[in-house]
């Protein structure tokens, strides 16, 4: 449970500084992007659980980027302290990949 919240906490600040650096995409407050955290995994679970582990924002390739973009932009429909262009969105997904290379959100 405890790693489950540092989990969100560090996507929550990844969100936040991402949103600092990428035109097109904003996140207004840690709250906002602590919401923001949950709601894109969440809705990255679904996007898994309905088209497959291969499929997943999770994944390496080419169409987890896209899906990962998709799953930011859709996010901004439900949270409303979220805000995504669809460049900003593509963007944002690329730069969170590279910061998930380096400091790794999901429990493995």
């Amino acid at each position: 449970m405890l790693k489950s919240i540092v989990r969100f906490i560090v996507s929550a600040i990844v969100l936040l500084v991402v949103g600092y650096l990428v035109p097109g995409f904003s996140v207004a407050g840690f709250w906002g992007a602590l919401i923001s955290a949950v709601v894109i995994a969440l809705l990255g679970y679904i996007v898994e659980a309905l088209l497959g582990k291969n499929i997943s924002p999770r994944s390496r390739g080419i169409v987890g980027f896209i899906v990962a973009a998709i799953v930011i932009y859709i996010a901004q429909f439900i949270v409303p302290t979220i805000h995504a262009t669809i460049p900003g969105a593509l963007i944002a997904a690329f730069v969170i990949g590279l910061v998930d290379a380096f400091i790794p959100t999901e429990l493995r």
